[in-house]
């Protein structure tokens, strides 16, 4: 069991139906564990539940809702696996929600935070073992001419177990 902080992002219809389609396409990984996301705050183990949840809403305090425009995917290789991903990254709200992450990564969370891995912001919509696919999908999102606006307006924490996701409890920003 592992905990997890997501943040859901608020899109237009067309845009959330644009992007779960192609996730379901795409993503073998988690298109069918879990909607369109950013990660706040990867998978942690051995910390007591309640401690997480007070951390997590402490670190939220005045904290508002946080937009941002996605223009872009990029091609990143998993540091973890044989796995490359595609992911939207945003434009504005870059900075916001990086700074949101970095909050939550203090006190409790301190030494959860991997220092050898940058944190970039995103939401992902594909993946594979094979590089040149990835960056062929890329490159198709990259050949059109986009703009999704959303925002961040919750973040959740959920258990993450055997590939399911668990709410425990949402927080309004």
């Amino acid at each position: 069991m592992s905990l997890v902080v997501l943040a859901y992002p608020e899109l237009s219809h067309t845009d959330n139906e644009w992007i779960e389609e192609f996730r379901l396409q795409h993503d073998e990984l988690h298109a069918d564990v879990v909607s369109a996301h950013f990660t706040m705050v990867f998978p942690v183990s051995g910390i007591e539940k309640s401690a997480f949840i007070d951390h997590v809403q402490r670190n939220l305090a005045g904290i508002e809702s946080i937009s941002f425009v996605l223009r872009c995917a990029t091609l990143m290789k998993d540091a973890f696996s044989d796995y490359n991903h595609v992911f939207l990254v945003p434009d504005e709200g870059y900075s916001h929600i990086v700074k949101l992450h970095d909050r939550f990564y203090t006190g409790l969370l301190a030494e959860a935070l991997r220092l050898d891995i940058p944190y970039i912001p995103h939401i992902g919509i594909a993946n594979s073992t094979d590089a040149q696919k990835c960056k062929s999908l890329a490159d198709a999102v990259n050949a059109k001419d986009f703009a999704i606006n959303g925002t961040i307006g919750e973040v959740e924490v959920v258990e993450y177990i055997d590939r399911t996701i668990h709410p425990i409890q949402r927080f309004v920003l």
